[in-house]
């Protein structure tokens, strides 16, 4: 993961160009940068708006309220199934920003207007999320465990929720949950260190 800033745009193997492209276009659009998850964050009135990061196959600025953008484009993506809010416009190329350009100035543009109203999405609370029975048998045997997993944040329960579901044999979720167990006694995330 990037230190700072500086290394995620000067140090990047990939989507240097990109990168520097999409920064100009969200700076030329009023928003303060921030340095978050590893990622360039732009606020507004410091709440996140808009973020950079880059993967194998493509580079994206993600929404993070993208749900609530009109997408008169149609080209807004959900990253995954259970992404909730946030949505990403993908690129391939740094051809491909140039001639977006004006497009994504609008949905910056758009994104800062949903900040501005106070626009806020209703998420599906944690009691929503089908919860396997492997780990609602571990709660109900481990007591520390129930208090400690009580005690995480809505997202980090939703977390390893997602988590343990996503195994197809019970063999594996019970695994998961073994594995994870010290994490959630310590408070932390699924993909926290």
């Amino acid at each position: 993961m990037k230190k700072d800033i500086r290394s995620f745009f000067e140090d990047s193997s990939k989507w240097q160009k990109e990168y520097h492209l999409l920064r100009k276009i969200i700076l030329d659009c009023g928003l303060e940068e921030a340095f978050k998850w590893g990622k360039p964050c732009y606020t507004f009135q410091n709440s996140n708006v808009v973020l950079i990061h880059g993967f194998k196959d493509y580079c994206a600025l993600l929404f993070h309220k993208g749900v609530l953008l009109k997408d008169t484009e149609d080209i807004l993506i959900q990253q995954t199934k259970n992404v909730q809010v946030a949505r990403q416009i993908r690129f391939t190329s740094a051809g491909e920003i140039e001639k977006s350009k004006d497009i994504v100035k609008a949905y910056v543009h758009e994104a800062i207007e949903v900040e501005k109203a106070g626009l806020e999405v209703d998420m599906k609370k944690t009691s929503d999320y089908d919860m396997p029975e492997e780990f609602k048998k571990a709660l109900k045997e481990n007591p520390d465990l129930k208090v400690a997993f009580e005690e995480l944040t809505p997202g980090r329960q939703r977390g390893y929720m997602l988590y343990f579901s996503n195994a197809k044999q019970s063999k594996t979720r019970k695994q998961r949950i073994e594995k994870y167990t010290p994490k959630i006694l310590k408070g932390k995330g699924c993909n926290e260190r």
